[in-house]
């Protein structure tokens, strides 16, 4: 996202549809609260979430014991591990924080093996592979980061609009396609639902010059 068009609201409209459709979601919150990341979700919603808070105490400073073991990498590495039956979601809330908190390299491969698990370990039945959202503000990094992290991706969404509305442009990556690009209007509506458009307003749209014959210039010659 930029600073004109904020993610995190599109991010948990993508979390909403992920819990309504039976999938366990993982969220590594740690730009915002746990109780503002879960509002606006309605109980059956956030009864599907399980939140993982590096917000309150990254460093584990306090000593309380609440942090998680081995900070922001060794929560990620926990999520590789773990062993949840059926189809999980997993958002993290934002590769920008975690990027100025870890080395580059470090978290490229933290998330190469997220997208990489399945939700059925242990070698069973085939099962679906495990999907990761992913949060980031693009203009905080050099292009070095933003490569590094695009070349992981399957489908990148670079949020902007015109005239007060928000557009998706997407720049999706298949095994042995090519990439493919698509733009698409959207709204989120107050109960974080997404509500698909199909276009800008006409009123941002160009309007194309009325036809007018060609002039002579030797006409009045």
């Amino acid at each position: 996202d930029s600073v004109e068009w904020e993610g995190r609201s599109l991010l948990k409209a993508l979390i909403k549809k992920s819990a309504l459709c039976g999938e366990r979601v993982h969220i590594l919150g740690c730009e915002v609260s746990e109780d503002e990341f879960r509002e606006g979700f309605d109980a059956s919603v956030n009864s599907r979430l399980i939140y993982h808070d590096v917000f309150r105490d990254p460093l584990n400073w306090s000593q309380s014991g609440e942090a998680l073991p081995g900070g922001p990498l060794g929560a990620l590495q926990a999520m590789c591990r773990r062993t949840d039956p059926g189809p999980v979601t997993i958002a993290l809330d934002s590769l920008s924080w975690l990027l100025l908190h870890l080395p580059c390299p470090a978290l490229c491969q933290a998330l190469c093996a997220l997208s990489q698990q399945h939700s059925c370990p242990g070698g069973g039945s085939p099962a679906e592979p495990v999907r990761v959202l992913c949060l980031l503000h693009e203009e905080l990094h050099g292009p070095g980061p933003l490569g590094a992290l695009s070349s992981l991706a399957q489908a990148e969404v670079i949020l902007s609009g015109t005239m007060g509305q928000a557009s998706a442009h997407i720049l999706s990556r298949r095994p042995q396609q090519y990439p493919t690009r698509q733009t698409q209007w959207f709204s989120i509506l107050p109960d974080l639902s997404l509500d698909l458009q199909g276009g800008p307003p006409l009123e941002s749209q160009p309007h194309p010059e009325p036809h007018t014959p060609p002039v002579d210039p030797t006409a009045h010659m």
